[in-house]
């Protein structure tokens, strides 16, 4: 498939899975039609790229669908200057479109395979403004904080509190919290009064492991 075939199936994702379902900022259909989801993905799997569901990238992890990527992102309200969090680096494809909108993306992954395999994507597409590490997820990136908005794309149990205490006051954080089956997509906004919580519907993510997650080497790992 050629480059062009590649930029047509993008903009026929964002025309027939994200408007039709409700995604409106002009930002986030703008970074969804210009990051290349194929790029961050095996090559066997490239003509499934811009299909409407998640697709594997080895480790037992997966890249999430494309309206869940541009749903948990047009919900952080990005404008440009931010300082962007995100947990879950996986395939590095979340990343870069959070760089397309913001100034500075610090992502974290507890699998260092997973971070240089998206380190190399990442590198190859040019980004200069993505930070990537290696560690607990759950612990955040203190030295690196306050952040302007969190993003978490692994399942919780519950909002880790080292998260909270590292957004900047009026910070958004997105997480899907729940059981191990499902979870709701929850924003919570950091004010003067306290946390304030939004729900965003349901949803289901792979296990965010680590001190304030889900345990490692249970039953399920």
């Amino acid at each position: 498939m050629s480059e062009d075939t590649f930029a047509a199936a993008r903009n026929h994702m964002v025309d027939s899975q994200l408007v039709p379902r409700g995604i409106l900022d002009p930002r986030v259909l703008a970074a969804m039609r210009q990051v290349p989801r194929h790029r961050f993905i095996p090559p066997s799997l490239w003509d499934q790229a811009y299909n409407d569901y998640p697709l594997p990238i080895g480790e037992e992890q997966t890249i999430s669908q494309p309206y869940i990527v541009a749903l948990m992102t047009e919900i952080l309200e990005l404008k440009g200057p931010e300082r962007v969090l995100e947990i879950g680096t996986g395939s590095g494809y979340q990343a870069a479109i959070l760089a397309e909108l913001a100034a500075q993306v610090f992502s974290i992954d507890r699998m260092a395979p997973l971070s240089a395999q998206a380190q190399k994507v990442l590198d190859s597409l040019g980004y200069k403004n993505i930070h990537l590490k290696v560690g607990d997820g759950t612990l955040g990136w203190p030295e690196e904080g306050p952040f302007d908005a969190i993003l978490v794309t692994a399942g919780s149990p519950q909002v880790p509190r080292p998260l909270t205490e590292q957004l900047a006051l009026d910070g958004r954080l997105v997480i899907p919290v729940g059981d191990r089956f499902s979870q709701t997509l929850t924003l919570v906004r950091k004010t003067k009064e306290g946390l304030k919580y939004e729900y965003h519907g349901g949803c289901r993510f792979v296990r965010l492991i680590g001190q304030y997650g889900w345990e490692a080497g249970g039953l399920w790992d």
